[in-house]
């Protein structure tokens, strides 16, 4: 470890969206970058024309801006760098580091053609040595191909003998021969960068001192080691962080249920318990904590207390964690993304952030012990928010068959009409009364009444409900109700 106040990056490629197990590495990244007072940079990887959706790119920096990752320069775009890896690879060719390869591109392509994107989580297969003809070529049979005009690739020089090694802060020391190691390319014949080369010669000129990424990226890092000296360079520190699983085992995909991150915001997930979900995806705090704000997992992170084993992506336990949050985020920090969700429903109304901003906050907290996703408020929490909703029809027909509810209902009617106040004990007391009035067990009302309301058989306490609706509300949706229960 230098003194130098390290500097980490996260490099997404717009070939999709941003990737759960991409999500997870750039938080990783941020961690460490503000665990050590450090630098975190973002650079978009977009120099694979064929595979590329520039689209992309807002979708990705949205969702990293979501998720509460915040980068401290970029973002970086390797397009506009492209004379800095040409000049890098012709600097290599000259000095005998590389030399040109005159190979269809069919035959070069295999082995770069598996490299993946930083926000990815695909464990790449092991790439045996590939033999280049090229290679053995005199000098004078390459400067005759090349004065012919002939397209060329720049294939790196791979040293037949010997072995490369670096120090993972993950998973240790890790030495593969070179013999295994195939002449990779460089520079595309189109002048386009490989991904091997772009990665070393921007982490080279933007100063990166850690390189904190995907476990399946263990494979590219021999042969990056081995550009960084051709180069004249110091390899950066590396960690690799352990893949993330499906439930089965296997690498997760589309099978598994949503893989972007940005599905998961739209289902009604909230940023908070997803940082705290995906944090624990391969690293531990060292103890049995589970709830884990922003500046404790900061205090806490470190690269040698991330995991070598696989993490495996359970739902129900993110499920769980948006539970937590939901009931105990501050209801200052919870109304925003409550009035995306009523807003996104279009039952959002402007009064609720002015004159009627405290019945807001006291009808979420109200609702939030029961809801699982931010969706709930407008789903089967609607009836709080609008007139406009449905009669769930199990509901009505479990709880509104007694015919003689229309009557006892009318009567209710009138006596919430003459509560003194409109309070939960004076809207208990004119139930209960009636209901012994009538001779009734008061679950009968309480069940028809709630149903009447808002129109479901679950929902939070009865009387808690009709004090936050409003005696006027309650009586109108009472007695709207009265034509349905006597038909039922």
């Amino acid at each position: 470890m230098t003194n130098e106040k390290p500097r980490v990056r996260f490099a997404p490629s717009p070939t999709g969206y941003l990737h759960v197990g991409g999500a997870r590495t750039a938080l990783f990244n941020l961690l460490f970058a503000r665990n050590t007072g450090g630098t975190f940079l973002l650079r978009i990887e977009d120099t694979d024309v064929e595979r590329n959706r520039p689209e992309l790119v807002q979708g990705i920096l949205d969702d990293l801006k979501w998720l509460g990752i915040h980068w401290d320069e970029g973002p970086y775009f390797q397009s506009e760098r492209l004379d800095l890896y040409r000049e890098a690879a012709q600097r290599l060719l000259v000095a005998g580091s590389a030399y040109p390869c005159f190979c269809a591109p069919s035959q070069y392509a295999g082995p770069e053609a598996r490299e993946e994107s930083e926000e990815t989580e695909e464990e790449a297969a092991p790439m045996a040595r590939q033999s280049c003809p090229c290679r053995h070529l005199s000098m004078a049979d390459r400067e005759s191909k090349i004065r012919e005009g002939l397209p060329y690739a720049i294939r790196f020089h791979v040293p037949e003998e010997g072995s490369t090694s670096f120090q993972d802060e993950v998973f240790g020391q890790r030495e593969v021969a070179n013999s295994e190691i195939e002449d990779f390319v460089l520079l595309r014949s189109t002048g386009l960068p490989t991904y091997q080369l772009s990665v070393v010669v921007d982490d080279i000129a933007m100063g990166i001192t850690h390189v904190v990424r995907g476990a399946d990226h263990l494979s590219n890092t021999p042969k990056q080691v081995l550009l960084y000296r051709a180069l004249g360079a110091k390899p950066p520190i590396f960690g690799h962080v352990p893949l993330i699983l499906g439930p089965d085992r296997t690498r997760l995909s589309k099978r598994h249920g949503a893989t972007s991150v940005g599905a998961y915001a739209e289902e009604g997930f909230l940023p908070e318990a997803f940082r705290n979900f995906l944090v624990l995806l391969g690293w531990s705090p060292g103890d049995d904590t589970e709830l884990l704000d922003s500046d404790e997992m900061v205090r806490r992170f470190s690269l040698p207390s991330v995991s070598r084993t696989n993490a495996v992506f359970d739902r129900a336990k993110l499920e769980w964690f948006n539970v937590q949050y939901l009931q105990k985020l501050p209801i200052e920090r919870l109304l925003p993304y409550v009035e995306k969700a009523l807003r996104d429903a279009g039952i959002w109304r402007e009064e609720w952030n002015g004159s009627e901003r405290a019945w807001l906050a006291r009808t979420v907290d109200l609702l939030r012990p029961r809801t699982r996703l931010l969706g709930d408020f407008a789903t089967w929490a609607r009836a709080f928010f609008t007139d406009d909703f449905d009669y769930d029809e199990a509901a009505r027909a479990k709880f509104w068959k007694d015919e003689r509810l229309p009557g006892m209902l009318e009567k209710l009617v009138t006596a919430l009409e003459a509560a003194p106040e409109w309070d939960h004990d004076n809207c208990e007391k004119a139930l209960r009364d009636l209901a012994a009035a009538e001779g009734v067990k008061a679950g009968l009302l309480i069940n028809a009444t709630r149903v009447a309301i808002v129109g479901r058989a679950v929902a939070p306490p009865l009387f808690e409900t009709m004090v936050v609706l409003g005696r006027e509300r309650v009586l109108r949706r009472i007695r709207q109700a009265l034509p349905a229960i006597a038909t039922q």
